[in-house]
């Protein structure tokens, strides 16, 4: 007995973000999230779902043939069985990442997953909820990603960058918030100040919008 997990959907599509923007990929969301981000977009997920056996979830992502597959939300550590779930992921020859909001604890993740986590700007509302004990048990292989919601944001985020040496420690990306920070804006701040930054447009929603299974 593998466990049950609440998932909200499986699905394939183009990875949206990250480094691996733009390539097929199987996406498994699990239900619920301890924040409540200004900008979520995917508000969804917060409730309802399915529960499903591990490995249901395991055969359904096999009918895809891909490759790539990432585990989000929600936000997935909030069910202690996602561990397992990535764990068997790995072990069935997936790459396998993680989207978390850096709220919870990832010291128990695989190391072969690619955790992409969340810094919280004070713009999403959620700035206290930041558990930055996490940035000890970032791998190089990892990614952070700040959403920034205007200026303000982006000076925070650089003065992250700078007390914890994020950048020697991990790629890190910044992403413009959808609808409200201009995305050219944010690449001239990046190119002004010459940060080692990444810079990450949602490409599923220029592609499809804000609808789900995308």
């Amino acid at each position: 007995m593998k466990g049950r997990l609440r998932i909200t959907e499986i699905f394939f599509s183009l990875q949206g973000e990250t480094r691996t923007v733009g390539l097929p990929t199987v996406f498994i969301r699990l239900t619920g999230c301890p924040l409540r981000c200004g900008y979520c977009d995917t508000a969804y997920a917060f409730q309802g779902g399915t529960w499903q056996e591990i490995d249901d979830v395991l055969h359904q992502v096999a009918n895809f043939g891909a490759h790539y597959v990432t585990v989000t939300g929600g936000e997935p550590l909030g069910q202690k069985p996602c561990l397992d779930l990535l764990r068997l992921l790995c072990d069935a020859g997936y790459e396998v990442s993680l989207e978390t909001s850096g709220a919870l604890d990832i010291s128990q993740v695989d190391p072969r997953v690619i955790k992409v986590v969340d810094i919280k700007t004070p713009g999403s509302g959620e700035v206290m909820k930041n558990r930055f004990e996490n940035i000890s048990y970032l791998l190089p292989h990892d990614q952070l990603k700040f959403v920034i919601c205007h200026r303000a944001d982006y000076d925070w985020a650089k003065s992250i960058l700078q007390q914890y040496a994020l950048i020697a420690r991990c790629d890190v990306l910044f992403s413009p918030s959808y609808q409200q920070q201009a995305a050219t804006e944010l690449a001239e701040w990046i190119l002004a100040d010459r940060l080692s930054v990444r810079l990450q447009i949602q490409l599923h929603k220029y592609l499809w919008g804000e609808m789900p299974g995308h």
